[in-house]
């Protein structure tokens, strides 16, 4: 129900700003959704692949896939922090992290193998790369972050659709999943010295990596590939 204050500024309203807000409640819906059926485009390309390995190889390299659409809300802040034009096509063109695709492999070689399966399929478009696992941030984050776009087919016709992919080890999950938690419970202001102990810790995850890998590849012999894929 309504409040009486919300009721009157309804009340207050022509039917002809009504529609129009109607109007662009509907078009903001069917926006979102095109990002969310990209995303689900992207997971089912992904769990095929786990779905193979599982069946034909001797070990599956995804551990885990989850998934995020940003709210409205989200979207707004974003457009006006980057001072985008507050139109859909300038959301479009601008803000490709809307729909966003995590994977969670156990090795740095599974990493680039996937990435390197997924956007070898023909309608994947690679948009951008950032290797932060060859080229880690200041702070020891480490990822493999790739934009790709993927055809969503609806009643309206084909839609290109943006999508971020990440791609890291479950060591590189762990720690990306407790700075997030550091940064969100001293609202981003950390003190000096937890962020010592967690660049630190992200040395040791990374070496915890490469004793992982040279123990896999002991195992199961070279790995596939250590490269990201190219910018297209």
């Amino acid at each position: 129900m309504l409040t009486p204050r919300a009721q009157r500024s309804l009340d207050a309203l022509d039917g002809r700003t009504l529609d129009e807000m109607r109007a662009l409640r509907d078009e903001t819906e069917r926006f979102m959704q095109q990002y969310k059926f990209g995303m689900d485009e992207v997971i089912t390309k992904l769990s095929i692949l786990r779905e193979e390995f599982s069946q034909a190889h001797a070990y599956n390299p995804i551990e885990h896939i989850s998934s995020r659409l940003k709210s409205v809300d989200s979207v707004v802040e974003k457009m006006r922090r980057k001072g985008v034009e507050p139109t859909f096509d300038g959301i479009r063109e601008t803000i490709t992290d809307i729909a966003g695709v995590r994977v969670t492999c156990s090795f740095v070689s599974d990493a680039y193998r996937l990435a390197e399966l997924l956007t070898a399929q023909a309608d994947v478009r690679v948009l951008q790369v950032k290797d932060y696992i060859a080229q880690p941030k200041e702070n020891g984050y480490q990822s493999l972050h790739l934009i790709v776009e993927v055809p969503v087919f609806l009643s309206t016709g084909e839609h290109a659709v943006a999508v971020e992919v990440q791609i890291r080890t479950i060591a590189m999950d762990f720690w990306a999943s407790l700075e997030h938690k550091i940064y969100y419970k001293y609202d981003r202001r950390v003190p000096g010295d937890l962020l010592e102990q967690l660049t630190d810790a992200a040395r040791t995850a990374a070496e915890l990596d490469a004793r992982m890998e040279r123990l896999h590849r002991s195992v199961h012999g070279v790995p596939h590939t250590r490269t990201a894929p190219t910018h297209v």
